[in-house]
C-alpha cells in the first residue's frame, strides 16, 4: 500500500527531519511540501537552508514548494499531512485543512490537551486514536487531527508507562535539553555557550499535563488523566541534539532497581509499526552508571528509541535518567509513527 503524504512547514528544522525520515519509507510517498507565501513557487532546494546531516533527496530538492493552504496542495492528491508548523500558525492553518477533509498528524503544540484530540505515542496509548470519532462529531469536519507530545514529554513517558505497573504515584523530573529543541534561531550562541538556562517557556506545563493524558484511560468518550502528581524543571544546555532527563518516581509498591530495569527492558508497547524500534527502551545497568549521554546515545535505534540508566532506589522510591533524540523521536519521528498508526487503524 502506498500513501501519498505532504509536509506543512517543510523548510524548518522539524520539516527537514520529516524529509529525511520519509526518504525510502516503505509506505509513504512524499507528494507535497509547503512553506510560507514568500517561499511558494521556489524549488525546495532554493527555499530550504538544509541543515540535516544527510543530503536532500534529489526528487525532493526539485519539488515546487506550495503555499500552506488547502488550495496550495489541492492538485497533489494527498492522503495524509504531517504538520511541523509553529503552534501559533498551526492553530490558524490546521483547522482549514481538517475542514477540507485532510487527515493531519501534527507535531505542533496547539490542541494537544484538547479533550477531543488524541495525544498519542503509538507504543503507549494507541487506543486513544479513537478520540477521532468524538472529534468528528464535536467539530463537524471529515478530517482528523492527531498530535504527538512535546519532545521532553516523549523522552520520559515511555519509561513511566513501563514502570506504571508498580503503582506510579508521583514524578519529579529535571531536564537537560538540547539547543535544537528551540529551533535554529531559538537560542543564540552568546546565550548558551559556557552557560545553562534554567527556564524554557511553557515546557514545564507541557510535561506535567501531557504525561498524564498519555498515561490516562480512554473509555470511548473521553480520556481520564492519570492521577500521578507530576512536576518538572526544564533547563537548556549546550548540546546539539538529545534531551537528557533526571527522573524521581514514587510508587504504591516497592520495586527494586532490577525490577524497574527489567520492566523497561521488556516493555513492548503496542503494535508493530515500520518506524518503531524492536526494543523501545534500552537500559544500562549498574556497571555503566555514566550512561546515557546525549552524544553517545541519542542515535539509538536510528534516533527512534529511548535510553535509560542510573536506576537506583531512594528513600521515597527510585531515580533514573532517560534520553531521546529530540528532533527525531521527539518531533518528526513521533508524528511519522502516528501517521503509520493512522494507516494501520484505517483512518487513512
Amino acid at each position: 500500500m502506498s500513501v501519498r503524504v505532504g509536509i506543512l512547514g517543510a523548510t524548518g528544522a522539524v520539516g527537514q527531519r520529516f524529509i529525511q525520515l520519509l526518504d525510502d519509507h516503505p509506505t509513504f510517498d512524499l507528494a507535497a511540501v509547503t512553506a510560507s507565501a514568500e517561499s511558494a513557487g521556489e524549488t525546495y532546494r532554493e527555499a530550504a537552508k538544509w541543515r540535516v546531516d544527510t543530503p536532500i533527496p534529489d526528487d525532493v530538492a526539485e519539488m515546487e514548494v506550495a503555499e500552506t493552504t488547502p488550495a496550495g496542495i489541492a492538485d497533489d492528491d494527498v492522503d495524509l499531512l504531517f504538520s511541523s508548523l509553529p503552534s501559533g500558525v498551526a492553530a490558524e492553518v490546521e483547522p482549514a485543512f481538517l475542514e477540507e477533509g485532510y487527515v493531519v498528524s501534527s507535531n505542533s503544540s496547539n490542541d494537544r490537551m484538547a479533550a477531543d484530540v488524541p495525544l498519542t505515542i503509538p507504543e503507549i496509548n494507541p487506543g486513544h486514536l479513537d478520540l477521532i470519532e468524538v472529534q468528528r462529531d464535536e467539530r463537524g469536519w471529515d478530517g482528523a487531527l492527531v498530535k504527538n507530545p512535546n519532545c521532553s514529554t516523549i523522552t520520559m513517558v515511555p519509561t513511566l508507562a513501563a514502570i506504571d505497573e508498580f503503582g506510579l504515584e508521583s514524578v519529579r523530573v529535571s531536564t537537560l535539553q538540547a539547543v535544537s529543541g528551540a529551533g535554529y534561531s531559538g537560542v543564540t550562541s552568546m546565550e548558551i555557550i559556557d552557560n545553562a538556562i534554567p527556564h524554557i517557556g511553557g515546557e514545564e506545563e507541557k510535561m506535567e499535563t501531557e504525561s498524564r493524558k498519555l498515561l490516562g484511560e480512554f473509555d470511548g468518550a473521553e480520556v481520564s488523566l492519570h492521577d500521578a502528581d507530576v512536576a518538572a524543571s526544564c533547563n537548556r544546555i549546550p548540546t546539539l541534539d538529545g534531551h537528557l532527563e533526571n527522573v524521581f518516581a514514587e510508587f504504591a509498591d516497592d520495586p527494586s532497581p532490577e525490577d524497574l530495569r527489567e520492566a523497561m527492558r521488556s516493555f513492548e508497547g503496542a503494535g508493530d509499526l515500520p518506524s518503531s524500534p524492536d526494543q523501545l527502551i534500552k537500559v544500562y545497568g549498574d556497571d555503566e552508571p555514566e550512561r546515557p549521554q546525549p552524544r553517545l546515545d541519542r542515535t539509538y535505534a536510528d534516533g527512534m528509541g529511548i535510553v535509560a540508566g542510573g536506576v537506583q532506589s531512594t528513600d521515597a522510591g527510585a531515580k533514573y535518567n532517560c534520553l531521546a533524540h529530540n528532533t527525531i523521536r521527539g518531533a518528526a519521528g513521533a508524528s511519522l509513527l502516528n501517521g503509520e498508526l493512522l494507516v494501520e487503524e484505517g483512518y487513512v
